[in-house]
């Protein structure tokens, strides 16, 4: 009977002692809040260099952590450039190359036959939040998913407002809402203080545990829309040029506002070992807002259509106010985040590097960034989006970008594009003919990657080209 009872005590003992164990490792595992703005521009926020758009909060975010000046969607639209950051895979993986149908653009305009599309990230690729899950975090989105009818299949214990919608609708960003898994609550309330809140609420129920809380504002994207009050601001502060702008400053206005009422929340529950992670799905557009010195924009594979703003800040890790100038990109935050977990997933192919290194103050070997759309995205305005034609923001093609050089190829006429990005930010000097060994150098890389990653490309003629045709209408929104 004594063997037992020591036996018993001991057993005790042990099973005490593995939970105080567990308690303290969940302890040590960082609350993650990723913060993704749709559509907002590398130039769009004072910390990047604007004189117009107000963003005190995320200036106050940029000077508590690191900036980077290079930093990369994985694609140049929504939809696919959400799937890489969930997935971890570049988009010859998961198939979704971009927004509902490849065809895009009138037929009598597209020389070959686009890759079909996938608009569904699928079930059984284990994505960021199903990874998080199984290492005791609770999860929770609040805004654009994008990515299928509801998150909550994709590892979200909670889901806010995510469903297929790409952007709100017609007065959309204020109640009552067009979008699924949200309930209308007060008349009039606007869509980013809403989804903000709910972050919020989520944070202080879960603050005994660690936390990841994807913040995906369906702000800044179209239709443009913001209060009066704001409105009349913007349109009377020096430097605006149009109505559009002074909307697209209060959307933005009201963005930081929202950044600023996480930050404060962050502070006064005193969760200092929270990693935060501020960005932009893809470039902005830039028939609202231009990004010199950055040609074109979103749905451009031009730096202006992927080039977007990286503000990430960890007390106790990341230096206060640092500046780096190492290219990455979303790919980049799957294995990161595994890397600071100390979690293996033998099975899982991921495309990005671990980013840790650099949040330590640290490097990452030197790599080429790439992208495979196969597809087409028709103008979103003619006159403004700096694209290589009027018809299209972009044909199907691909790019390499290796240190400061970068490769464009497009499949219709394999043609080549070869810029320094270092010497030319605009890509508008086509090198290609200067540095031959150079584009033929990239050229093998690009080609060498594609085949790794099993990238179709296109090469069926559409029979309904025609190559004196003009549409009557050039430009789309959409």
């Amino acid at each position: 009977m004594f063997k037992i009872k020591c036996f018993y005590v001991l057993f005790l003992i042990v099973l005490s002692s593995c939970k105080a164990q567990n308690l303290n490792q969940l302890k040590n595992k960082p609350n993650i809040i990723y913060i993704n703005v749709d559509d907002l521009g590398w130039m769009d926020t004072a910390t990047y260099g604007s004189i117009f758009f107000e963003t005190p909060n995320i200036d106050r975010l940029a000077k508590s952590g690191l900036k980077f000046t290079k930093g990369y969607a994985s694609a140049a639209n929504c939809a696919p450039s959400r799937a890489c950051l969930i997935s971890g895979q570049n988009t010859p993986r998961h198939g979704i190359y971009t927004v509902s149908n490849s065809d895009r653009g009138h037929e009598k305009t597209r020389k070959i036959i686009p890759i079909k599309n996938t608009e569904i990230l699928a079930d059984e690729n284990v994505t960021i939040a199903e990874m998080l899950q199984k290492e005791g975090y609770v999860t929770g989105t609040f805004g654009k998913w994008h990515l299928g009818e509801d998150a909550k299949t994709q590892g979200f214990d909670v889901n806010i407002g995510g469903s297929y919608n790409g952007n709100p609708g017609k007065n959309g960003y204020f109640s009552p809402y067009n979008i699924k898994n949200i309930k209308d609550t007060l008349q009039g309330e606007n869509l980013t203080d809403r989804l903000t809140q709910e972050a919020i609420s989520f944070i202080k129920v879960n603050k005994a545990k660690p936390f990841f809380v994807y913040l995906p504002f369906y702000a800044v994207h179209t239709p443009l829309s913001t209060t009066l009050a704001l409105e009349k601001k913007y349109t009377e502060k020096e430097g605006n040029s149009s109505k559009k702008k002074a909307i697209y400053a209060g959307m933005i206005e009201t963005v930081d506002r929202n950044v600023g009422l996480i930050l404060k929340e962050i502070k006064d529950l005193d969760l200092k070992n929270t990693l935060i992670i501020f960005t932009s799905d893809n470039g902005g557009i830039r028939d609202i807002s231009h990004q010199d010195p950055l040609r074109a924009g979103k749905g451009s594979y031009y730096e202006g259509g992927i080039r977007v703003p990286y503000i990430i800040s960890w007390q106790g890790v990341v230096k206060p106010n640092t500046v780096s100038k190492t290219p990455i990109t979303n790919l980049d935050f799957y294995p990161t985040f595994m890397d600071i977990l100390k979690v293996k997933m033998p099975g899982k192919i991921l495309d990005g590097t671990s980013i840790l290194p650099i949040l330590k103050g640290e490097k990452i070997k030197e790599r080429s960034l790439y992208y495979h759309f196969p597809i087409y995205l028709q103008a979103y305005n003619a006159k403004t989006d700096q694209a290589r034609d009027p018809f299209f923001r972009t044909r199907p093609g691909s790019v390499i970008i290796d240190g400061d050089w970068k490769l464009h190829q497009y499949f219709e006429n394999n043609e080549i594009e070869l810029y320094n990005l270092k010497s030319d930010l605009g890509e508008r000097k086509n090198l290609v003919t200067i540095h031959p060994k150079k584009a033929s150098e990239l050229l093998n890389k690009l080609t060498i990657w594609r085949e790794e990653v099993n990238a179709p490309i296109p090469t069926e003629l559409n029979p309904e080209y025609d190559a004196y045709f003009i549409p009557n209408k050039f430009k789309t929104k959409k």
